[in-house]
């Protein structure tokens, strides 16, 4: 039986990546996209597999009504959701001078639209046999790592975005222990230091690929039932918790 993504924010970079890897599998994926004619540009451009453009803005209610009910009337569940939607808010303003604007259109988007989607989306996952959702974090918000004394994490000093993906990995711990009952499975992850839009134009845009980025997520996205939830896995956390 063909299982069914859906991975946000997929238009370009590592959520395309993920798309792209996803339908390799032999998945159906939807793309999720807020600008339609970027979003059909980038369903078009992964040839391998069945690839459908699906109109959604994470933080828009209704249009994620709209895409729940677009993938319950051709698919009628969801086997993969791949919460990637993100936005950085800050690039380049110092701790201090951060606006709580700046913070709230952060978690806009990298919180709260992830609850909006998440709980739009839990009964079709619940019609799965193993249903898994993937949160896309990062190193940046692990209070292990901006713990650390000489912490390169904390020395960048991503206060919007640092704060919302910590706040993601609670949604995650949470999230897994709701769904362990139904057998869905909840995990984060990080790709590492990927150069995307997001840290493209900074001193800490890596030099991992987008490929390299998407193994860890491709590989919480295709989990056996009953392997792993409530975990953060990624470069350099594989060997603990890394919260």
């Amino acid at each position: 039986m063909t299982e069914i993504a859906l991975v946000t924010g997929a238009n370009k970079g590592l959520g395309h990546e993920i798309a792209r890897q996803l339908a390799e599998r032999g998945m159906r994926v939807y793309l999720g996209a807020r600008d339609e004619s970027r979003g059909r540009e980038a369903a078009a451009a992964i040839t391998a597999g069945d690839v459908r453009f699906l109109p959604l803005d994470v933080t828009d209610r209704e249009s994620v009504a709209a895409a729940v009910r677009l993938v319950d009337a051709e698919s009628g569940r969801l086997d993969v959701l791949v919460n990637n939607a993100g936005i950085a808010g800050e690039v380049g303003t110092e701790v201090l001078d951060i606006t709580a604007e700046q913070l709230r259109a952060t978690y806009e988007v990298n919180v709260l639209g992830v609850v909006t989607v998440t709980s739009a989306f839990v009964p079709l996952l619940r019609k799965s046999a193993n249903g898994r959702i993937v949160n896309m974090s990062s190193r940046l918000g692990s209070l292990t790592a901006l713990s650390e004394p000489d912490s390169r994490h904390r020395k960048r000093g991503a206060l919007a975005y640092s704060s919302s993906k910590a706040a993601l990995n609670v949604l995650t711990l949470l999230y897994a222990e709701a769904l362990r009952a139904d057998g869905i499975q909840v995990n984060a992850a990080t790709p590492g230091r990927v150069p995307t839009d997001i840290n493209a134009a900074t001193p800490w845009r890596g030099d991992r690929t987008a490929a390299d980025g998407a193994i860890t997520p491709i590989h919480l996205a295709t989990l056996p039932p009953g392997t792993m939830t409530g975990a953060f896995r990624g470069p350099g956390i594989d060997e603990s918790p890394g919260w």
